[in-house]
């Protein structure tokens, strides 16, 4: 069984203690539990203070970093487009200057596997070079989980349904959008 990793950076136009991002730093705590609380949310990366605004990667000291696994495309497509998370993403123009490449990306992970930094940068640089793929994709366009060796003995014994004949190479399809 597989999760979804989730990535996504963003470079604040001022410093977090500023007025400027007084109204992104109230949404963090809030914004976070909802993650925790919801339907299919699995890890999300953090530091002593309970979000990752102090967690530093990507060679660049002011990227903020947020770290994600889900169980589905679909939990994560919920929690982003249809719960008060939405409402604080309509406002991150004001917070955040425009990314000139990809800040978000998605891959597969196993089924307990808490993704690292290094293994992010190197799935967002993927995406970047070569756009989407299995390895690296969007929830614009989503690939569908590997196949494991499970499913496989499965489908070998007993007829399949069409969304289990989907290969890690075929995009995936998303309910609602």
């Amino acid at each position: 069984m597989h999760h979804l990793a989730q990535l996504n950076i963003a470079l604040p136009r001022e410093p977090l203690d500023s007025p400027l991002l007084s109204g992104f730093v109230a949404a963090l705590d809030p914004i976070n539990a909802l993650a925790d609380a919801s339907p299919g949310f699995v890890w999300r990366l953090q530091g002593e203070d309970g979000d990752a605004t102090q967690i530093r990667g990507f060679g660049d000291a002011r990227l903020i970093i947020n770290l994600t696994v889900w169980e589905s495309v679909e939990s994560l497509a919920d929690f982003v487009f249809r719960s008060a998370h939405t409402a604080v993403m309509r406002q991150r123009r004001q917070w955040f200057d425009p990314m000139p490449e990809a800040f978000t990306v998605l891959w597969w992970v196993p089924a307990g596997h808490i993704p690292t930094i290094e293994e992010a940068e190197e799935r967002l640089d993927l995406l970047r070079k070569e756009g989407p793929t299995a390895e690296a994709f969007t929830l614009r366009q989503p690939y569908a989980p590997p196949q494991s060796s499970d499913d496989a003995r499965r489908s070998a014994n007993q007829p399949a349904s069409s969304a289990e004949h989907s290969s890690s190479s075929t995009p995936a399809t998303t309910s609602g959008r």
